[in-house]
């Protein structure tokens, strides 16, 4: 029995964690520790691809005894925030807790090693897509970006054609159409808030068949769409045929990734999906909230939309983050900030800017605004309104003409949206 476990059994008060840098030599042990406490395994090729995008410097620890039995991670990113500008932000990962140690104030000396670490660094923001929704708002973190999910009943929906050139479509081998999928991604990353600018080794995260997927067994397909010979648009999905009933053909299309440079594309692609031959349902667990797909279709109940939470927004940096965006109408407002775990963060802003840039400062003027940080962090992307939040009593406003102008100013003109999780337990399934 370890001494925490010793403690507890005996009802004594928990230990004082001690959090600590990983050893770059010690990450396997850090990654198996993660699998560990989230019940899972996975192929050589999966942990070999983790392992290649994993940065040790950024882990920390918690031992009892010699064992890891907590841990956290952070991938860097560079995240778009409206107005099109990139930030950059730490993509908060392989935040776990063995299962002999949960409920300890162990996960809470982690974040809160993990947020005073981001402050030095000088990171505004941190992301994360949560395992369990409850778990994050205690540590500053609010729902930023969600998510739809469409299970489509291809033989009963007809598709509208917007007008276009003709579309070409051509099947491509994954892999070798690889570099021009990454290509044509990276150029819709600063068009909507909350994409994320890959690095080198990204790019391989769609290709990766998760054991705990339903699709994992079978091929994962390529199409790419030209336009006079140009990419315009690729899909990539996987096909499953059941043959079980009365020999007849029961088929699903999964939707991977799905991306378009115009209308009349984008309706191309969602045509040869939904008129795949032997299938009469697509699913596409993960597509933005605004997704154009829900005003092509002849009726949008047959594709289920359902809406999830998805990427939680953490400020690390109040001004410089207030200032990294731009607003969508002339905004000059004091805001009052309440944070319990970041203490340069209390107290009042003025934030001034329009579509062209701001500027956050310090000021002791009387506040229009007074919010918490988690509350700052859901409407960071644009994604949540001010006013929402307002009826639910989580933002105070002192002057409620001031609080119509600022939710007009903090909105986007596309949904936020994160089209791939960076969290190793929480790959899309469905």
């Amino acid at each position: 029995m370890s001494a925490s476990t010793e403690l507890a059994a005996r009802g004594l008060p928990p230990p004082v964690w001690d959090v600590q840098d990983l050893p770059a030599a010690q990450w396997q042990a850090f990654y198996t520790a993660v699998l560990d406490a989230f019940h899972e395994s996975e192929p050589d090729e999966a942990t070999a691809l983790w392992s290649s995008l994993a940065e040790p410097l950024r882990c920390h620890v918690v031992r009892d005894e010699g064992a890891i039995v907590g841990t956290a991670g952070i991938f860097s990113f560079r995240m778009t925030v409206p107005g099109g500008h990139l930030v950059e932000t730490a993509g908060v990962s392989m935040v776990s807790v063995q299962p002999t140690h949960r409920r300890r104030g162990m996960l809470s000396a982690l974040m809160r090693h993990q947020l005073e670490s981001l402050q030095r660094q000088g990171e505004p923001l941190a992301v994360l897509t949560a395992s369990e929704a409850p778990i994050y708002g205690r540590f500053g973190y609010g729902v930023a970006a969600r998510q739809l999910s469409l299970d489509v009943q291809s033989h009963h929906i007809t598709l509208a054609t917007p007008a276009g050139g003709e579309v070409a479509i051509t099947l491509e081998d994954p892999h070798k159409a690889l570099a021009a999928c990454e290509a044509f991604y990276a150029r819709q990353v600063p068009r909507r808030p909350g994409m994320l600018a890959r690095t080198e080794g990204w790019e391989h995260l769609p290709l990766l068949d998760p054991p705990t997927r339903h699709d994992a067994a079978y091929p994962l397909e390529c199409v790419m769409a030209r336009v006079n010979g140009e990419v315009a648009g690729y899909a990539r999905y996987t096909v499953t045929v059941d043959w079980s009933r009365h020999n007849t053909a029961q088929g699903t299309v999964r939707v991977r990734d799905i991306e378009a440079d115009n209308p009349h594309v984008y309706a191309a692609l969602w045509r040869f999906l939904l008129e795949t031959d032997l299938t009469s349902r697509v699913i596409a667990p993960n597509r933005p909230v605004d997704d154009a797909l829900l005003h092509l279709v002849s009726d949008v109940r047959r594709c289920a939309p359902t809406v999830l939470d998805s990427m939680y927004v953490r400020i690390v940096d109040v001004p410089a983050a207030l200032a990294a965006r731009s607003y969508a109408t002339r905004i000059d407002l004091v805001l009052e900030i309440v944070d319990a775990q970041a203490p340069w963060n209390r107290g009042r802003w003025r934030l001034t800017g329009d579509q062209l840039g701001a500027v956050c400062t310090r000021t002791e003027d009387a506040p229009d605004l007074t919010l918490g940080i988690s509350a700052l962090g859901s409407v960071y992307l644009g994604g949540t309104t001010l006013m929402e939040l307002a009826a639910a009593g989580r933002i105070h406003a002192h002057r409620p003409e001031t609080l119509a102008a600022a939710t007009i100013a903090f909105t986007s003109p596309v949904a936020p949206w994160l089209p791939h999780s960076f969290c190793r337990s929480l790959l899309p399934r469905m």
